[in-house]
């Protein structure tokens, strides 16, 4: 026994922390999710696997609590993910690169070009479609994948631009907030919205008399949930919510805690139930769709002209400057990255279809484009030799 242990632990469990710890590890296991799930939905088993997926909840009823697990999984455990994101987004502001104007000016300005820029694309090629609503599809960035890429390069991505794509997702990840918020919810409800705000007010004056974080927030923040998932808006914003009420010494310990279960359990169960695709024979064809082409020209082409365009401009009119040791085409290879959709767009995939077929659709054109920029956006940045930088103009 005294041998065993020794070797299990040297042979599995070491290899294991390493893993856990490596930047790269998030996105490689969500691909690997991905793959296993795509597997199963086109096996013998797929009627079992999507049918455990969107099996009911005995007794949750679907007009006050999600009625699916699919739906919970979306709601529920995505509201976890959501106030990790809150938290991140809020020590950005108070002590990271975002508190700082000028440092925040130059990420802000590109991560708002890469938003509209796609939308827009996607909105004109979309026009009076059934597919409009999808605008927010390729508006997001997958921080995960876009860092994870950006790692595995190593010194060919000078660290302050790793710092600029870092902070730029982060803006990116509140904007994708502010569209699910604003244009993917329903009717409103204002007794609900009106109970959100007493909760809300609780959960801060609690704040300021308690210790640390404990089981009288988790409660009141379950509660939060409940009343915004009935609200109208998104119940996932309730995640940001509850984290933008956290006081900021708080953040640093609750981040380490929630890190590992988000991004090894919750993000992986996301990836399992919502790439259960059935993949069609036309599946080819259907890439060259209207909402395929949409999404595609809008993460791909859309990002980094908006990146990159919005960012030149701030930095010729002397607004900001690039990130030390970093040349435009550098910048332009942090674009591509930056079209990784991934999470968040099959996320507001799910929200801008109630049609399961354009749902899926949206889901494989949004995987194909996030593999094709991570595949260019890597050969981009490994042979970036140009050193061609900018200078303000007066």
């Amino acid at each position: 026994m005294k041998r065993v242990i020794p070797f299990f632990k040297k042979k599995f469990i070491s290899p294991a922390i390493k893993f856990i710890h490596d930047s790269k590890s998030i996105g490689i296991t969500l691909l690997a999710c991905t793959f296993i799930s795509l597997l199963l939905a086109n096996s013998p088993v797929s009627s079992h696997y999507l049918g455990f997926i969107n099996a009911t909840i005995p007794g949750f009823d679907s007009h006050f609590l999600p009625h699916s697990l699919l739906h919970f999984i979306n709601d529920g455990l995505m509201s976890i993910f959501f106030f990790l994101a809150g938290m991140e987004i809020k020590r950005e502001l108070n002590n990271g690169e975002l508190s700082d104007i000028k440092n925040a000016i130059l990420p802000i300005g590109g991560a708002i070009g890469g938003m509209l820029f796609p939308a827009l694309i996607f909105l004109l090629l979309n026009k009076g479609s059934i597919y409009k609503d999808g605008w927010g599809i390729p508006t997001a960035t997958d921080i995960a994948f876009s860092i994870g890429v950006a790692s595995l390069l190593g010194k060919k991505v000078p660290v302050a631009l790793k710092i600029f794509l870092t902070a730029l997702a982060i803006i990116d990840d509140l904007g994708a907030i502010a569209i699910i918020a604003f244009f993917y919810g329903s009717a409103i409800q204002l007794k609900y919205l009106m109970l959100a705000a007493v909760v809300s007010g609780i959960i801060y004056f609690i704040n300021k008399r308690l210790a640390k974080f404990g089981w009288v927030q988790i409660v009141l923040g379950i509660v939060l949930w409940a009343c915004m998932y009935n609200s109208g808006i998104h119940a996932t914003v309730a995640g940001v919510l509850l984290a933008f009420l956290i006081p900021t010494h708080w953040l640093a310990l609750l981040e380490k805690k929630l890190h590992l279960p988000v991004y090894f359990i919750i993000m992986p169960i996301f990836a399992l139930a919502n790439t259960a695709i059935i993949l069609p024979h036309n599946t080819a064809s259907l890439l060259t769709d209207q909402l395929s082409v949409g999404i595609l020209f809008g993460l791909f082409i859309g990002k980094p002209l908006g990146i990159t365009l919005v960012c030149m401009y701030l930095v010729k009119r002397g607004y900001a400057k690039l990130p030390a040791n970093t040349t435009v085409y550098q910048l332009i290879g942090v674009g591509i990255l930056a079209g990784i959709g991934f999470t968040m767009s099959i996320f507001i995939a799910t929200l801008a279809f109630t049609d399961t077929a354009l749902q899926n659709e949206a889901k494989i054109a949004v995987l194909a484009t996030s593999i094709l920029a991570m595949i260019v956006g890597y050969i981009w940045l490994n042979n970036c030799k140009a050193k061609h930088t900018l200078t303000a103009t007066n």
